[in-house]
């Protein structure tokens, strides 16, 4: 993606650059959330699932990524200095690749914060269900492609299944 992750940026604009590639790659935005504290996030229609980790994560067998028949891709914004929660699923695995910008993230199997790892456009992270996580905003904005892997064919994944340990927005 070819996106200005300059920390002086607004939201506005940093979302508006991400709708205008993601329109150009011909990728449908189901729902655009950027009211999030953190940043926002993009939901791209499932039944382009496969194009879009063919796109992002090209390095992946589509057998391998596919642990049921849904994949929820998404397309997530964080905010210059901000943090998503710490937290984790019992339904989804999940698979980043960052796209723009510089972020952090931090993993443990256990619910102490492990150390910050910065991750450059081209990095990848793959988070085991259960596996703690956080991804963070450092010095500009970062853009990631995210899969979610449902682990439970008979209850996908959802907002719903965040268990959050620590969260700076109180949520």
């Amino acid at each position: 993606m070819d996106i200005n992750t300059d920390k002086n940026n607004t939201k506005e604009l940093v979302f508006n650059q991400i709708e205008a590639e993601l329109k150009k790659e011909n990728f449908t935005v189901v729902k655009k959330d950027n009211f999030r504290p953190w940043g926002g996030f993009f939901v791209i229609d499932e039944g382009q699932a496969a194009v879009f980790a063919a796109k992002y994560f090209p390095h992946l067998e589509m057998d391998s990524i596919k642990i049921t028949n849904k994949l929820s891709p998404k397309i997530l914004v964080v905010a210059p200095n901000k943090r998503l929660s710490w937290q984790y699923h019992f339904r989804r695995a999940e698979i980043w690749k960052i796209v723009a910008g510089i972020v952090g993230v931090k993993t443990s199997l256990t619910d102490e914060e492990g150390d910050v790892q910065s991750l450059v456009p081209g990095d990848f992270i793959q988070m085991d269900k259960g596996e703690r996580h956080r991804l963070i905003g450092l010095d500009s904005w970062g853009i990631v492609a995210e899969i979610w892997q449902h682990t439970d064919p008979e209850n996908p994944s959802d907002e719903e299944d965040i268990v959050r340990l620590q969260d700076d927005f109180g949520r």
